[in-house]
Order: C-alpha cells, then structure tokens, then sequence
C-alpha cells in the first residue's frame, strides 16, 4: 500500500517535470526495505507507463518536439543498456549510484530554477532556428528544424547512460540540456524530456531484468500507480507560469536531493 502511494506521488512529479519521477520512488523504496541496487532497478519499469501517461497529455497540447525525441532517444536507447550493465561493476553496493543520483538531482533544481535572459535570441540560438515560440501557438518541431543532431545524439547517449546505471529515466540531465544548450521553452522542454524517458527506460529495465536487479513486488504496485499521477502533474505544469515552473523544480527537486544524499551517507556508516 505504502509503495502504491508512492507510486502516485513518483507519477506527478514524473508528469510535471519530465523526470520519470524515479527520483522519488528510488529513495521511497529503499526505506520501505529495498536493496540499494533493487531500488535502482525496480523502478524502471514504472517509468514507462508514467512516461505514456504525461506524454498523451502533453501531446495533446502539441508541446512534444518529436524530433528531439527522434534522435535523442535513439542515441540514448543503446547508451542504457551499457548503464545497466555497468552497474554490476560497480563496488559499494550501489551507495555510491545513489549518492550521485542525489548529485544529479540537485544539479538539475539549480539548473532549471534559474531565469534564462531572452530579451533577444542568442546567436547561436538563432542561427540554428532555436527561438522561444509560445508553447501551443505552433507545434514545437517548427523552431527547431534546424537544431544540430550531434547535440542531440550527446545529450541522449549522457540520458541514456543515466538512465540504465541510475534508474531514474534520465531526465536530470535532459531537461536542464533542452532549456540551457538547445534553448527550447521550458514547457516544451519537460513534456519532450518526458517522452524521451519512456523509451530510455525500455532498454535499461531489459537489462536489469535479465541480470535480476528488479524487485518485482515494489516494481509492479509502482506501474500501476503512476498513471493517474502522471495525468495529474502534466496537467499542473500544462496550467502554470513559465515562472512558476521554474520555482517548482528549484525546491522541490533540490529538497528530494538533499535528503536522498543525506540518507545515503548516513547508510555508509
């Protein structure tokens, strides 16, 4: 019951932000028992569903740019398989996945919380069709035609490796990327990070699965849960400020990393 509840608190902050919401379900489950390397991986799977759910919503609204999520996914789907696998080589007991998930996070709350100045488009911004257009006016893809691949092939195989080492969607990095390097809208920004996530998780639960990381008792009540969540959150975030946003992610991801990072030092002694 505890991980159902959860579950619909990981699929509105995945619906708002873009993230996945393992971020929350990671550290959740490990207090209600998980391994280290079980919390990394038995949230995969939820991811996928919640993923589905946000994106239905912000499709409707056309604020994905599928073709950043074309490529970025693409490049980003191999990347994960080589993070799952990874993380049997890593010594610690997965502590140490887990601290810097807690880094990532936090990175990310400072990143996007931040204003980014656009009283003119940047040159290389502009050169590369990559302007603020207002998020509904227009289907995104339109500003963004002639955004460079390779940006996007490097941010996905970085989400993707994230994603299968950390299990948590892999969104920590490409919200922060599509706002600050690609300067797309920050709505934009969170419904295609968001569709990026599902398909990330794909390759990355695979793996872990095969190598017998996930948990299946915590991973399947999370599934179910996030669904609503997810609907939930992409419909807050669909209804506020730029602005608002901005300050959402700031506290809210930065308080979930200080205490994720908090908990796990103290597990090392």
């Amino acid at each position: 019951m505890l991980t159902a509840l959860f579950g619909v608190g990981t699929g509105v902050l995945s619906g708002m932000f873009g993230i996945g919401g393992a971020v929350v379900s990671t550290p959740a489950i490990r207090l209600l028992g998980a391994t280290p390397i079980a919390a990394v991986a038995s949230t995969l799977p939820s991811i996928i569903p919640s993923a589905i759910s946000g994106a239905i919503r912000y499709g409707r609204e056309q604020l994905i740019d599928w073709r950043i999520v074309t490529w970025t996914a693409t490049a980003g789907a191999v990347a994960s398989v080589g993070g799952a696998l990874a993380t049997d080589v890593v010594p610690g007991g997965g502590h140490p996945l887990m601290i810097l998930t807690a880094a990532l996070v936090g990175f990310t709350a400072y990143r996007v919380s931040r204003p980014v100045a656009r009283a003119e488009p940047e040159p290389v911004a502009a050169a590369e069709g990559l302007t603020d257009a207002a998020p509904g006016l227009a289907h995104p893809a339109a500003g963004l035609e002639r955004a460079q691949s390779w940006r996007l092939v490097i941010i996905g195989i970085a989400a993707g490796g994230l994603s299968g080492f950390l299990g948590i969607g892999g969104g920590v990095l490409m919200v922060p990327a599509f706002t600050t390097w690609l300067r797309v809208p920050i709505k934009v920004a969170l419904a295609t990070s968001l569709a990026c996530v599902g398909v990330l998780a794909i390759p990355g639960m695979l793996t872990h699965a095969a190598l017998g990381h996930i948990d299946w008792l915590f991973a399947l009540p999370l599934s179910v849960t996030v669904i609503p969540g997810a609907r939930l959150g992409a419909h807050l975030t669909i209804r506020s400020s730029d602005r608002t946003l901005r300050l959402l992610v700031g506290v809210v991801l930065g308080l979930i990393a200080t205490a994720y990072a908090v908990g796990e030092v103290l597990a090392l002694f």
